[in-house]
């Protein structure tokens, strides 16, 4: 046997090989503004009551296989229909992963809008199946026509429709979203993941349509270093998703820790609250340097659009300055000249808008303030 015949690019599949691994920069000393993440920590009083209350976790243990503590509450704060159950997932994507899994078989394809999370693609050629995407929208709304158009000819077994969209922040209408649904095939899953920064949900919805589950992380609310997702929907549906979910995925440390900010949802809530004002100045300011087209958003990012071929000048610009954002323009289509920004704290806005204008010649708006 050659020595070729033992090499990875004979055993690894094709479509694997033909994917570039999920990449995140090394933040160094830069204000982190790429990640959609919640800036604020807790308070140093609650932060000491949640390491007492892992004083009693038993690291020699294997922890609760279905996290029985933590689904209750789980359920409980996230207004889950009382008949309704849940799957816990390392992150969304684990959860995603597990879909795609239960669900895969020859030729079989997963549908969502272009462009949205990137992990329905990737996780779609991990467990090899078909990828269709759908163009938004010119505004990037959901393009009703085309996506039930895509419905009919690919017949997909899953349909991924982030609610909000990431990257763009877009709420989608709930009648393009019940149209989807009712038109569907297969199932549709209604990714929740920007739920603390929108008043609109398909939660209270479950059990109505037979093919409706909704996906949703507790990393937006300010907690994206416990790595927990839920996926909700009728027993009928995750029965059979559950089958594929590794024993013990969620472990001990997150359990405890996430059940402890729960109790403490509050803080969490007032965050996110905060983070809903300064996302409205945000928008505000970005919208008065003229050369900059913002999107409205209900997460907490806001895409914008440079002036042509400048997305990536600007990217560096800002980077040289201490400020990491997201540049999504190599992406092509409808992205192309487009950068993200994830609301922080008013002075990491403040001092993003600063660098920005340096990056782009534009006035900074006089009525920003950092309080």
């Amino acid at each position: 046997m050659s020595r070729n015949a033992k090499s990875p690019q004979r055993w690894i599949r094709r479509e694997i090989q033909a994917l570039t691994a999920y990449h995140v920069p090394d933040r160094g000393n830069l204000i982190k503004l790429d990640a959609m993440e919640n800036p604020y920590r807790w308070p140093d009083a609650l932060v000491d009551e949640w390491l007492d209350s892992l004083r009693s976790v038993e690291l020699n243990r294997y922890p609760d296989p279905g996290a029985g503590a933590l689904t209750a509450k789980l359920k409980q704060s996230m207004q889950v229909p009382d008949d309704m159950q849940l799957i816990l997932g390392n992150g969304s994507d684990e959860l995603i992963q597990m879909l795609a899994l239960a669900l895969a078989e020859n030729d079989r394809v997963i549908l969502a809008p272009e462009p949205t999370f990137v992990m329905y693609r990737m996780i779609a050629a991990f467990a090899g199946m078909q990828y269709h995407a759908v163009p938004l929208a010119d505004d990037f709304s959901l393009d009703v026509d085309a996506t039930l158009a895509a419905l009919s000819q690919h017949q997909p077994a899953i349909v991924f429709l982030a609610y909000p969209n990431n990257p763009t922040g877009t709420l989608f209408s709930a009648a393009a979203v019940e149209a989807v649904i009712e038109a569907a095939p297969g199932l549709v899953v209604v990714d929740e993941a920007y739920a603390p920064f929108t008043d609109a949900s398909f939660m209270a919805r479950l059990g109505k349509a037979p093919n409706l589950l909704v996906l949703r992380t507790v990393s937006k609310m300010g907690l994206a270093g416990l790595r927990l997702g839920l996926l909700a929907g009728p027993a009928a549906w995750l029965g059979e998703i559950d089958k594929v979910r590794l024993p013990y995925n969620i472990n001990v440390l997150t359990q405890v820790s996430a059940l402890f900010a729960l109790e403490h949802k509050a803080t969490l809530d007032a965050q996110t609250a905060q983070i809903r004002r300064d996302r409205a100045q945000l928008f505000t300011a970005l919208a008065a340097i003229d050369a900059i087209e913002p999107y409205p958003s209900e997460a907490n990012f806001i895409l914008f659009r440079t002036p042509p071929r400048q997305a990536g000048a600007g990217f560096a610009a800002l980077k040289s300055q201490g400020v990491l954002i997201k540049n999504l323009s190599s992406t092509g289509g409808r992205l192309q000249d487009c950068l993200r920004v994830t609301v922080g704290t008013p002075e990491e806005n403040a001092a993003f808008l600063a660098a920005l204008r340096n990056a782009l010649d534009s006035p900074l708006p006089a009525t920003l303030t950092t309080g």
